[in-house]
């Protein structure tokens, strides 16, 4: 059996978004809209970085899990690929992060 990734991640909100907001979280966020999705990311993620400063590991896993997959929502709500997103990360990751910093529209140098 094949480890569970992003891609099945971004599969499975895909198909729950033809589901009815009673029956499925994920299409009740979708029909939330924008600002329900960013405000959930947002939730999630000051709760990682509060696990992360706790140093609680099973804590730090669940919220992770939670910012990604709240992610990986608003991603789908605004019709930006998973791949999109990877793509980005393999072509900054060509070089070192300095330099990938420095080589962004209006960095300073």
């Amino acid at each position: 059996m094949k480890p569970f990734s992003l891609d099945d991640l971004a599969a499975i909100i895909s198909a729950r978004g033809s589901s009815t907001a009673a029956a499925s979280y994920t299409k009740s966020l979708l029909d939330g809209g924008p600002a329900r999705c960013a405000k959930k990311f947002g939730e999630e993620a000051v709760e990682f970085v509060i696990a992360t400063v706790e140093g609680d590991p099973d804590a730090i896993v669940g919220e992770s899990a939670d910012v990604l997959y709240h992610l990986l929502v608003a991603l789908h709500l605004r019709g930006v690929p998973l791949s999109d997103v990877l793509g980005e990360l393999e072509r900054r990751t060509r070089q070192s992060g300095h330099q990938e910093k420095a080589s962004r529209p209006g960095a300073l140098g």
